[in-house]
């Protein structure tokens, strides 16, 4: 089973919003850095996309009740893009065509290969946002509610700058980065050509840092 991280950071100003997806920017940032089940920006299909906010990590609108619901977003903070339309977790998501953009600068991931795991960044070459495709759900219960979201991954093991990451052994994942082009198109596409998006984002367009210990 490939785990990858489940830390990115926002975008690192509101006007990069506009500029990177055409939508109208947040009043204000959330944290520089999201993890689960920690509030994040998404990008959704209304009748124009929109910025909405919620928790990163599924809630499936099955759960039970809103503590049962903290157990579970931590493990449904990402998901396998092939297993996502037979997973209950997130098979009626999908069915329901509830895909999503998340908005970030980077995401981190760690580097095995010394023996200990080294926090490294890794963003776009051109330090452009990345648009990561996800999945979105609101789940209710009398007057509670929770908005979430989940990012999609894809595999990297022959990934030239991915597959350093992660564990041995395990399978590599990297997060479905979708090229700037397709934004729209992922959001709005029928669900038969909605998985042509999932693929590995070239090599040559991202840079990995390890993180500089404060």
């Amino acid at each position: 089973m490939g785990r990858m991280s489940t830390q990115y950071e926002c975008l690192k100003s509101p006007d990069l919003y506009a500029e990177a997806f055409g939508i109208a920017p947040p009043d204000a940032l959330l944290g520089k850095e999201v993890w689960p089940r920690q509030p994040g920006f998404f990008i959704r299909k209304a009748q124009v996309s929109e910025l909405a906010q919620g928790q990163f990590g599924l809630v499936p609108t099955w759960v039970k009740s809103a503590s049962d619901a903290k157990l579970r977003s931590t493990k449904l903070a990402v998901t396998r893009y092939e297993t996502m339309s037979t997973a209950t977790a997130t098979r009626d998501v999908w069915l329901k065509g509830q895909r999503c953009i998340i908005p970030m600068q980077a995401f981190l991931e760690d580097d095995w290969r010394s023996g200990k795991a080294v926090p490294t960044r890794i963003a776009r070459v051109d330090g452009q946002p990345m648009g990561v495709a996800g999945l979105w759900e609101r789940w209710m219960q009398g007057d509670q509610e929770i908005v979430s979201f989940t990012l999609l991954t894809v595999n990297a093991n022959s990934h030239a700058l991915m597959n350093r990451y992660g564990q041995n052994g395990n399978e590599k994942r990297m997060p479905a980065i979708l090229n700037e082009g397709a934004y729209a198109a992922w959001l709005s596409a029928p669900i038969d050509k909605a998985r042509e998006f999932m693929r590995a984002y070239p090599a040559h367009l991202l840079l990995a840092n390890p993180v500089q210990k404060k």
